[in-house]
């Protein structure tokens, strides 16, 4: 893993890969690869013990040509200003690249979850909120779930947003629970989506899902649902899943449901008690020979030298910006296709887009009418790719999916003008 990959920089030169193919002035292009603003703010909170804690938090707003800004609040001590506006700029594209009304946003503070009690939480949680509450809202940014936040997080914000501004408003955020007028489906949105786009992919390719080997590395949300799904729905065959405690490796298979209630109990897939279950190292997984490797934990996990050990044939993103570019590079060299986070892991953001819809409406629907659709939005999504790969003649499916974006941003941003 390289930690020493600027993660917005990747993202500049992943644009600037796709915008090799395209006619794109200079001028234009900057816009394309920087954010519209940045909030930095110190949050100062009074903690259990009385003690004042202060933690930094960050709000990107990259761009919002094709709609409201949208994307997730991560609670990591990793959060920087360059983290989160990289992911912004992702979700930039990958709202695009699905086709869904949306610009990009993201957030974070740097915060370690864990540290802290339920209640402090809460407080920083409401603080971030009251500094966020002149930027968002529903028609302008949308904040959503992201790494260490879930429905509870969103929850609190809603209910200071609805507070301060004395109305209901429960589209302002996504990722809420049902009973706040969260969305069916949502949870298991992202491990969907990357299912979807591993299916798409290997009948693209040739390829037979069934019986197939899989390793997972990282197994939170995005990465035990794919497992899940990839298992009962594909028959493929999980075969190795790693967190940040290490990794698990079975030939035989591992059965994906045990394995997150074995983590659940204990917060480690490691000392899962398969009797011909052998523990590895993250790195060790991301190098096992096996027929797809699904890396969904944080950015820049596999960089050029730990690309060239990667025996997999097949890579689908469920993390955002689990390859670095140099990486990319690599692995096209060595024939591994990689079909990128921006398509794969779309499933959260477009389940949320069916989220804001119903808030909007009032209107609720079934999880198969949200599975359905979603299953919908993602294939015309990757055939859109599979046409930009094959007119443009591309190098990888990464550059398709940004010609594919960048080309509807820049259609809408055309289409309204430059004002003043």
């Amino acid at each position: 893993m390289s930690e020493d990959v600027n993660p917005f920089e990747s993202l500049q030169e992943q644009v600037d890969d796709a915008a090799a193919y395209l006619d794109i002035g200079e001028d234009t292009l900057e816009r394309l690869k920087n954010p519209e603003r940045v909030l930095e703010t110190n949050l100062s909170v009074e903690m259990d013990d009385d003690s004042l804690g202060v933690f930094r938090a960050f709000r990107s707003q990259f761009n919002g040509d094709r709609g409201p800004y949208k994307g997730g609040i991560r609670y990591h001590p990793g959060v920087s200003r360059d983290e989160v506006k990289a992911l912004s700029g992702w979700m930039v594209y990958k709202c695009a690249v699905v086709d869904i009304p949306y610009g990009g946003g993201k957030g974070g503070i740097v915060i370690d979850p864990h540290e802290y009690s339920e209640s402090e939480l809460e407080r920083i949680t409401r603080a971030f909120a009251k500094e966020l509450r002149p930027l968002i809202g529903v028609d302008r940014d949308i904040p959503a779930p992201d790494v260490n936040t879930g429905q509870r997080e969103m929850n609190w914000i809603k209910d200071t947003y609805e507070t301060l501004e004395n109305t209901t408003e429960p589209g302002v955020v996504t990722g809420k629970a049902i009973e706040s007028g969260g969305s069916r489906g949502r949870v298991e949105a992202t491990g969907r989506s990357t299912m979807l786009t591993a299916r798409e992919a290997f009948d693209l390719l040739g390829k037979n899902m069934a019986g197939a080997s899989v390793a997972v590395q990282g197994y939170g949300n995005a990465g035990s649902v794919a497992a899940k799904l990839l298992q009962d729905e594909l028959g493929a065959n999980v075969v190795a899943v790693s967190d940040s405690s290490g990794a698990i490796h079975d030939r035989a298979g591992l059965d994906a449901h045990e394995v997150k209630e074995h983590k659940n109990e204990t917060g480690s897939v490691t000392g899962f008690g398969s009797d011909s279950a052998q523990e590895l190292t993250n790195e060790e997984l991301l190098t096992l020979d096996v027929d797809l490797l699904v890396p969904a934990a944080l950015e820049n996990a596999i960089d050029a030298d730990l690309a060239a050990d990667v025996k997999a044939d097949v890579i689908v993103e469920a993390a955002n910006g689990p390859l670095t570019p140099d990486a990319d590079d690599v692995l096209v060299d060595r024939d591994v296709y990689v079909f990128p986070d921006i398509l794969a892991n779309a499933g959260g953001v477009t389940v949320s887009y069916f989220e804001w819809v119903q808030n909007r409406q009032r209107f609720y629907w079934t999880e198969e009418k949200v599975n359905d659709e979603l299953e919908r939005h993602i294939v015309e999504a990757f055939e859109g790719l599979v046409d930009a790969y094959e007119e443009h003649d591309l190098p990888n499916f990464r550059t398709a999916a940004y010609v594919v974006a960048i080309e509807r941003v820049l259609s809408a941003y055309e289409e309204a003008g430059s004002w003043p």
